[in-house]
């Protein structure tokens, strides 16, 4: 018994070494592994106690063992060793597949302390880090994670060129499923200090650290294609301001009301910086948004759709769209760069509304004769209703809420909205914020063209 301990003992030591050299790209062949079922199943028990260990760095003390955890990571070693038994098919080679599987395994100590490194990296940084060097350093580790994946197989099992290309997929396929649809949750949870203020970094939380990662490019890629022929209305919603709950909010009411009367299911795309779908949904940053419309008007026919881009959030007197995350220091929104994005996007129609103070600046850099613009605002005047708890901004509940579900016309629904608010505001004494819409002369048309569509449905 104790021979066959010093055994694996000794055989994790070559593994984790081989590991290490496989991973930092040195020297390294198969015959510096030791293969075992027992090696497997000892490097898989290391790995996990590394797993552990890095969630009570980044978790602190006190805390517990969260059991509740490890089934997803349990999970990855049938996923691992199907794929490996498949490889191994392909090379026609039995004796391949516990051995690539292992070789898989080997870095998991040194992924788990290089993913706590940047975590625990980024959190001391705070605000002083830009976002976009936070998600330059996360795509750095995913695209060294994979390399060392293909490295894996190729040490494995060698250049075969058939078969290093099918396996190198099969892969791929393993390691973006893993990624999107199996993150791994923390396995140490510190207990939370209730007199502490959690609300202010969830974006620091690794999970959904990590699920940010793929979110924009998987919400993306669930977009419909347009119908040749039809008129599609893509609405994409934008919430940038994640210290107050009524703006992520309004935006899934709006977006549902989007879906239901104005044919927008499979074509609406959500981008918010409300902590309660951070886990769910891209954050909303100028690069997320910017990101966003050059691929949506890849989708879109440029000749044919409609863009509905809604923006919900404060508004400054110089200006700017607030665009807030704590503790990351995102770029506020200007009207040259908004101008910007959409200019470089290619889509041609387009409705513009934005719900925020003083957005009636917006609309002179933003107008030209295929747009409709509505702001809540004119430039010189705030808006109301920006409440923590609330479901709408006054201006979205008048417009969204009550004038686009008696009519699907964007204008006449502003003609109501307006003096719905105007009311509002001299009820309870307040200066008016004068809500402002251009429609360009040849948006008319196109508009009254989806109009008529949407109601013979």
């Amino acid at each position: 018994m104790k021979s066959t301990a010093a055994l694996l003992l000794r055989g994790l030591k070559h593994n984790l070494k081989a590991g290490l050299r496989l991973a930092t790209f040195l020297r390294v062949s198969r015959y510096d592994f030791r293969v075992s079922p027992g090696d497997f199943v000892l490097l898989w028990a290391f790995n996990l106690l590394a797993w552990l260990a890095g969630g009570m760095l980044r978790g602190g003390f006190p805390g517990y063992v969260d059991f509740g955890a490890l089934p997803t990571a349990l999970a990855e070693i049938p996923l691992v060793l199907l794929a490996s038994v498949v490889i191994a098919s392909l090379y026609r080679r039995r004796e391949l597949a516990l051995a690539l599987a292992l070789c898989l395994t080997s870095p998991g100590a040194l992924f788990e302390l290089v993913s706590s490194t940047i975590v625990i990296a980024l959190r001391f940084a705070g605000a002083e880090t830009p976002p976009a060097l936070q998600l330059t350093a996360y795509a750095a580790y995913l695209l060294w994670v994979l390399a060392v994946t293909l490295r894996a197989l190729w040490v494995a099992a060698g250049w075969h060129r058939r078969q290093f290309v099918h396996g190198s997929v099969l892969l791929v396929v393993l390691f973006v499923f893993l990624l999107n649809y199996m993150p791994r949750t923390e396995f140490w949870a510190a207990y939370q200090d209730l007199s502490a203020d959690t609300t202010q970094s969830p974006i620091l939380q690794e999970d959904v650290f990590h699920a940010q990662g793929g979110l924009l490019d998987a919400n993306l890629a669930a977009l419909q294609p347009q119908r040749a022929g039809t008129v599609d209305l893509y609405f994409v919603g934008f919430a940038p301001y994640g210290t107050q709950d009524v703006f992520g909010k309004e935006l899934h009411t709006v977006a549902r009301l989007m879906r239901e009367r104005f044919d927008a299911t499979g074509r609406t795309l959500l981008l918010s910086n409300d902590p309660e779908t951070l886990g769910d949904l891209p954050i909303a940053s100028a690069t997320n948004l910017r990101t966003a419309l050059e691929r949506v008007g890849q989708i879109m026919d440029a000749g044919e759709d409609v863009l509905f881009l809604y923006i919900t959030t404060h508004g400054s007197e110089d200006g700017e769209l607030s665009v807030e995350l704590e503790p990351l220091e995102l770029s506020q929104i200007r009207p040259a760069a908004l101008s910007r994005m959409l200019h470089d996007s290619g889509i041609k129609w387009k409705v513009l509304v934005i719900s925020a103070c003083y957005s009636g600046g917006f609309i002179d850099p933003l107008k030209d004769e295929n747009t409709l613009i509505i702001t809540a605002t004119d430039a010189s005047n705030q808006s109301f209703g920006c409440d923590n708890g609330e479901d709408f901004t006054w201006f979205g509940k008048a417009y969204f809420d009550e004038a686009l579900r008696r009519t699907r016309s964007f204008d006449e629904a502003f003609q109501f909205a307006r003096q719905a608010v105007a009311q509002r505001e001299r009820e309870q004494g307040l200066t008016a914020s004068n809500p402002q819409m251009y429609v360009g002369a040849a948006i008319k048309d196109k508009l009254a063209g989806l109009e008529a569509r949407l109601r013979a449905q």
